[in-house]
C-alpha cells in the first residue's frame, strides 16, 4: 500500500521549487503518494510578523545562492535571481487550488515553477499563468473565472486556515500521518523516512 504525505506549499515560495522538480521521481523512487495542498503562506507569515527576504539584501543574496547550489546537487535547472516576491501570488494560487480540485495541480505547479525559475517569467502572470494552464490542458478564460469566484476565494481560505490549524508556518511543510510536520524542502528525506518507518 503506498505511503501518503501531504506536500503543503505556496506558489511564490523560493525553497518550494526544489521540492516541486523533485516530488514525482521520489513518488516513483520511493514508492509514496505525495497529496498538493495548496495555501496562502503569504497570510500565515504576515499573521507572525515574519518576512524573511523582502528588504533583507544580505539575506537575499545567500537564499539565491544556496537555492543555486541545492539546485544543481539536485540536478535541476535553475537561473537566479528571479522576480521576488510575485505581485500575483494569489491568483497563483487560487489557480492551484482549482487545478487540486480538477486532479492537474502537479502538472501546472511543477509548469509554473519551471517558467519562473528557468525562464524568469513570474506565476500569477502572463504569460507564465496561460502557459502553465495549457501544459495541464486547461482554458485560461474558464479557468481564470473560476480562480476568480467566491466559491474559490472560499476554498484558498479553507486550506489556508487548516494550514494554521496544523502549525503550518512555512513552505514547502510536510505533513505525515495527519500531524507530523516537517518543514523546509531540506526536511523532505526526513518526512520520507519517517512515514516508512511504520
Amino acid at each position: 500500500m503506498l505511503k501518503n504525505i501531504d506536500f503543503w506549499f505556496s506558489i511564490g515560495s523560493t525553497y518550494t521549487y526544489l521540492t516541486v522538480m523533485r516530488l514525482k521521481t521520489l513518488e516513483q523512487e520511493k514508492g509514496i503518494r505525495f497529496n498538493w495542498q495548496p495555501f496562502s503562506v503569504r497570510k500565515l507569515m504576515q499573521e507572525i510578523g515574519n518576512i524573511p527576504f523582502t528588504g533583507k539584501p544580505v539575506k537575499e543574496k545567500y537564499m539565491w545562492r544556496d537555492i543555486e547550489r541545492r539546485a544543481q546537487r539536485y540536478g535541476i535547472p535553475i537561473t537566479v535571481p528571479v522576480e521576488y516576491p510575485l505581485k500575483n501570488f494569489d491568483l497563483a494560487n487560487r489557480v492551484a487550488i482549482v487545478a487540486r480540485q480538477e486532479g492537474w495541480c502537479d502538472k501546472y505547479t511543477r509548469t509554473a515553477y519551471r517558467l519562473w525559475f528557468v525562464n524568469g517569467l513570474p506565476p500569477g502572470d502572463d504569460p507564465n499563468l496561460s502557459e502553465s494552464l495549457e501544459s495541464a490542458g486547461q482554458s485560461i478564460d474558464r479557468i481564470f473565472e473560476l480562480a476568480t469566484s467566491d466559491s474559490i476565494t472560499d476554498a484558498y481560505h479553507d486550506a489556508t486556515s487548516q494550514a494554521r490549524s496544523l502549525g503550518i508556518f512555512g513552505s514547502p511543510s510536510f505533513v505525515v500521518d495527519g500531524h507530523e510536520l516537517f518543514w523546509g524542502d531540506d526536511r523532505l528525506e526526513d518526512a520520507i523516512d519517517y512515514v516508512q518507518s511504520f
